[in-house]
């Protein structure tokens, strides 16, 4: 711990400090503004000066986190969907933060933005200190100096503002200033200057506590150890069965056995099952923690009991999707639905890296791949245009509830241009219906709602009054 913060001593570099105040700047001009192509240019800005130090240290899984980290804030330039971009830049910071720290375990994994705070607090004695060791004998002099021009800003505002508002001809040569803003865009870029300070110096010297461990839990003896977890293997596996038995049975075994249709059958139980899906992955990490392995009789009957409940449990998975599946055939895809779909299979992929790890009973990669395939999952979500395939699905699809055109209708700019295929009268409503904001300036710049103008200029004159169907 104590020299983590005597790393805060170490001398920066001017080209680190100037990034950051660049970015700082680039920070604060957002302020105002929706989220578009300016964010995704702070996203590189936050990282550039900590790049060549993980570069030198060899950190190629970090590297490889941060490239998604990028990725997902780039996301903001690309797509209009705020529930979409709230998402990434949620799963970005996260990323950032475990690959900011160089978290390894489980254990710093968790503690990894508690670990980046810290860093931030180490970054603001280290900008300090090169701040100082740069001014010298100078600093009286520069300290009056930025009086001196607080003061000129101060006087040159106030008169300009006077000015301005008694005369209109001197106020049309005057830059016009938001000044409510102000305070937002110098916390804001005080803030994102911080941060790319804090990164770079923890690029130079990570936390020491990356590698953080549990202790070392005490191993049950084999009979106790083995009971419940063959019991969850045979429970696991009779689900699993089950489950083929209605796949294969079709809908009138459903209708013969539940009472109940197909539709309504795959429309029960999602939720339950991905939370049995999360809570397999619980049990399998304690029960690895507390498993038998003083001889290789037991570490082979571990993996082989743990290895079944992971397989069996790839079979809740597939069960689950297949419901889900089945369920939006019949009632269309929402955003909820695709979100929680998307969070399954990142639970299954998370069940396959346990099952992995398990079988060479070595999982001192497994934190940082979580992280890791958390993001990409996220990444993907975003790729796929949720709002557009959302369009293409519904419009297309038999649905036994009937086209809800007013969901339909509520979605961002990103399904223009999946509306724009869609055929009369649909295509002239929804057209209508869905809000398309306008062009902002380049910092607000964004593929979906620039595309989503053009379709709306191209096709102006054809947005005649409409009756929706299913309206």
């Amino acid at each position: 711990m104590r020299e983590f913060w005597a790393a805060g001593r170490l001398p920066a570099r001017t080209g680190v400090l100037a990034w950051a105040a660049v970015a700082g700047f680039a920070g604060g001009a957002l302020v105002g503004h929706r989220l578009g192509l300016g964010a995704a240019v702070v996203g590189v800005l936050l990282w550039a000066p900590a790049l060549p130090a993980l570069v030198r240290r060899k950190v190629w899984g970090d590297l490889g986190t941060v490239a998604v980290s990028i990725a997902l804030l780039a996301m903001a330039a690309v797509l209009d969907a705020g529930w979409v971009v709230s998402l990434c830049v949620v799963v970005s910071a996260i990323a950032a933060a475990a690959a900011s720290t160089s978290a390894r375990s489980a254990p710093a994994v968790v503690l990894s933005g508690i670990g980046a705070g810290a860093g931030g607090v180490r970054a603001v004695a280290w900008l300090v200190k090169a701040a100082a060791d740069r001014l010298g004998a100078r600093r009286g002099g520069v300290l009056t100096g930025l009086r001196s021009v607080a003061v000129t800003v101060v006087l040159l505002v106030v008169f300009g503002a006077l000015f301005s508002s008694a005369d209109r001809i001197f106020a049309s040569y005057v830059p016009r200033l938001n000044l409510d803003l102000l305070p937002g865009q110098v916390v804001v870029g005080l803030l994102v200057g911080l941060v790319t300070a804090t990164f770079a110096h923890l690029a130079l010297e990570p936390p020491d506590w990356s590698d953080l461990r549990l202790p070392r839990a005490r191993a049950a003896r084999r009979a106790e150890w083995l009971l419940p977890v063959v019991a969850l293997d045979a429970m696991v596996l009779s689900f699993v069965l089950v489950q083929v038995g209605a796949l294969v049975g079709g809908h009138d075994y459903v209708q013969r056995t539940a009472g109940v249709t197909y539709a309504e059958y795959a429309r029960e139980g999602f939720a339950q099952l991905v939370a049995a899906t999360a809570l397999t992955l619980v049990v399998v990490g304690l029960a690895a923690r507390r498993a038998p392995r003083t001889s290789d009789v037991d570490r082979l009957i571990s993996r082989a009991a743990l290895g079944v409940l992971c397989v069996a449990t790839l079979g809740v998975v597939a069960s689950a999707l297949r419901r889900m599946d089945l369920y939006v055939e019949a009632f269309g895809l929402t955003r909820l639905r695709l979100l929680v779909v998307v969070g399954e299979i990142t639970l299954g992929a998370l069940v396959v890296l346990v099952l992995v790890a398990g079988i060479r009973w070595r999982a001192g990669w497994l934190p940082r791949a979580v992280v890791q395939v958390v993001a990409v999952a996220m990444l993907g979500l975003a790729v796929l245009n949720p709002d557009a395939l959302i369009v293409r699905h519904n419009a297309t699809a038999e649905l036994q509830s009937g086209l809800d055109v007013g969901y339909l209708d509520g979605l961002s700019a990103d399904a223009v241009p999946a509306v724009d295929e869609l055929p009369e009268p649909l295509r002239t409503c929804l057209l209508r219906r869905i809000e398309v904001p306008p062009p902002d300036g380049l910092v607000s710049w964004n593929l979906g709602r620039q595309r989503a103008q053009q379709v709306r200029a191209d096709g102006a004159g054809l947005l005649l009054d409409a009756t929706c169907p299913g309206s």
